[in-house]
């Protein structure tokens, strides 16, 4: 009998637990946020739960990534993959095409009227959008390397702040420290007073035509208003709960940017994810592997970082 209770007992508990796991099943829908005679093209994915749940803001990095992690030139699904990860696990989510990029390329100001805020404002509207919908518990920022800076400008108000791949310096001294790396002296005395002019809001208006791809005058306007936000001032200013997430297989940005980031913000939780690359894959070869993956889109994304930004946003 006693046997019979016990089999009986871890059938249940079998039972019971692949219960447990069974993922939640999720949809996915086109959604789009119209601010004055602009339209901003995005996916929520929600999961399929009665309740209320909690809903993630996914922002994109910088140049012409679109919602998914892509770009013209390469596909790998990395934000895709966020978004179906986080639904399984009973988390929503809004990931966009930035104005200018994309489906929401109509929406692109020229380039001599693009400011660092376009994008900081667009991302205010779009958890403005999320706050009002009643399903959502909390609503959570994933910036993702410039969307990281993004996310901390934008996410004041929010319940949660999660940084991957972030840079942790302003980007003026960012350009300073590649134009140095290259040894080239000559570069540097053509560019670092360029850079110091903008980084103190003025214009130049004479700049070598070899330079025109960094500096031309219709993108100094940009690169002023980005040049004024040091990551480590703005992620400082959060009282929210903050997770900060980088790969030590980043060829683009380092361990030490995620620990300036964890400085300035005593309050946040660090994690260094071994192998992770800067797309959230994992890497076990060599660079060429590394820089490879950038066009896998079958390539899954870590489970180290899913895992923990799962349970950071659930507790």
């Amino acid at each position: 009998m006693n046997k019979i209770i016990l089999l009986l007992t871890v059938f249940i508990l079998s039972f019971v637990s692949a219960q447990d796991k069974k993922e939640i099943t999720f949809k996915e829908s086109p959604i789009v946020l119209k601010i004055n005679i602009d339209q901003l093209y995005g996916t929520l994915t929600v999961p399929d739960l009665s309740k209320k749940y909690p809903v993630a803001l996914i922002i994109a990095g910088s140049g012409p990534t679109d919602r998914n992690g892509n770009n013209p030139m390469m596909k790998n699904n990395s934000l895709k993959m966020l978004a179906e990860v986080l639904a399984k696990n009973g988390i929503a989510s809004l990931r966009y095409d930035k104005r200018g990029i994309a489906e929401s390329k109509a929406a692109a100001p020229s380039e001599a009227g693009l400011v660092f805020e376009n994008y900081t404002e667009d991302a205010k509207s779009w958890i403005n959008l999320l706050k009002q919908d009643k399903r959502f518990s909390k609503v959570i920022v994933i910036g993702h390397s410039e969307g990281s800076l993004i996310g901390m400008i934008a996410g004041a108000k929010v319940d949660k702040f999660i940084s991957i791949a972030g840079a942790g310096d302003a980007a003026d001294k960012i350009l300073k420290t590649q134009i140095s790396s290259k040894g080239m002296k000559q570069i540097e005395d053509m560019t670092f007073p360029i850079i110091d002019s903008l980084k103190n809001g003025k214009t130049v208006k004479n700049v070598d035509p070899m330079l025109n791809s960094l500096f031309r005058p219709t993108i100094q306007p940009y690169l002023i208003s980005w040049f004024k936000y040091n990551p480590q001032t703005e992620i400082k200013k959060l009282s929210i709960p903050v997770l900060i997430l980088q790969g030590n297989k980043d060829l683009q940005v380092t361990v030490q940017d995620a620990e300036n980031l964890s400085k300035a913000n005593p309050n946040s939780e660090l994690l260094i994810i071994d192998k992770m690359n800067h797309i959230l894959k994992v890497i076990e070869g060599d660079q060429q592997a590394n820089f490879e993956s950038y066009n896998n889109e079958t390539l899954p994304i870590s489970e180290t970082l899913t895992s923990k930004i799962v349970s950071f946003i659930q507790k």
